[in-house]
């Protein structure tokens, strides 16, 4: 019965959105919990305090959902330890310590734009570094769409590139971190269950963050029902989109579920314009069309005629 919910067009395609728009909505919520946390834009210690007890709770609840999921306990192999730790490091700590440091210093329509980017590095980092798969002329049209919409999208009403490298710039270094972490997930899921992997660096990522915005004189504080809601919501949006994803990514192939990710900076762009009131940086004419390159660059790396195409281009936030 699963199988054939989960196989479903309708389903797929409505499932699909669901988790982009969990996503989407992490650039929103993240703005509002710095607001309700009281969090500067110049209090790096907070900010990436704030981000590892979101992931260290995510780790937990995706521990166990996937522990009921798979009606066993949830643990890695022992070859898989050092792997999920390098896993940690990249795709947790490192990317997101740069995505909140970012975050705090650029719009969220803007940052939901740039992050975009990690799609297009991860092509570039599997078809040069790792050679995993060929760099085609459908890739390379896609690639070049999206990075002339990031282009556009940072030139202002003079013509001018308004690039802020501790906002912007570090947005795109975070893409980058993504990248090669998607491409690591990928070699490492050989061995080991996504689920697994992506629970436990969550958890191990989360930590290292808890520490060092400690040690850095970071604190949350502020915990009222309002900011404990935002809290949660970001912890569980990033375990429920990816438990989601999973099950979708299971039963079908990849390229018939990532074809979807063309609507995570859409989904980006409307909560930060709904619950941020957001207007400037994406909603002019300039901005839309930049936004309209990106989505289609996303669309053409990832649409596929063959169902077997193997593609991971993907955020998880």
């Amino acid at each position: 019965m699963g199988k054939r919910i989960f196989t479903k067009p309708i389903f797929v395609a409505l499932l699909s959105l669901v988790c982009c728009a969990l996503w989407g909505s992490a650039f929103a919520f993240i703005k509002l919990g710095y607001r309700e946390f009281d969090i500067s834009e110049s209090d790096v210690g907070s900010q990436v305090l704030f981000a590892g007890l979101r992931f260290f709770c995510a780790g937990v609840i995706a521990v166990a959902a996937g522990s009921v999921f798979e009606k066993r306990f949830v643990v890695p192999k022992k070859n898989s330890i050092g792997k999920i730790i390098l896993l940690g490091l990249v795709a947790t700590a490192v990317q997101y310590t740069l995505f909140y440091i970012g975050l705090a210093h650029t719009g969220g329509m803007k940052g939901s734009v740039i992050i975009s980017l990690n799609v297009f590095f991860s092509i570039l980092i599997a078809c040069f570094v790792y050679k995993m798969e060929k760099f085609t002329l459908k890739k390379a049209v896609g690639c070049l769409i999206g990075f002339l919409g990031v282009v556009i999208i940072n030139i202002d009403s003079s013509f001018n590139f308004d690039f802020n490298l501790l906002g912007d710039g570090l947005i795109v270094l975070s893409a980058a971190a993504y990248a090669l972490s998607s491409v690591m997930c990928k070699r490492y899921s050989a061995e080991e269950t996504p689920l697994t992997l992506t629970s436990y660096q969550f958890l191990i990522g989360g930590a290292v963050m808890i520490l060092f915005g400690a040690l850095s004189g970071g604190k949350v504080s502020g915990w009222t029902l309002k900011s404990s809601l935002i809290f949660i919501y970001l912890a569980f949006l990033s375990a429920a989109a990816y438990m989601i994803w999973s099950v979708l990514l299971k039963y079908n192939p990849v390229a018939r579920v990532s074809v979807y990710g063309f609507s995570n900076p859409i989904f980006g762009v409307i909560f930060c314009a709904v619950l941020l009131g957001e207007r400037g940086d994406v909603l002019t004419l300039k901005g839309l069309f930049a936004l309209l390159l990106v989505c289609v660059g996303i669309f053409t790396v990832n649409y596929s005629r063959t169902a077997g195409e193997k593609q991971f281009y993907e955020r998880k936030d």
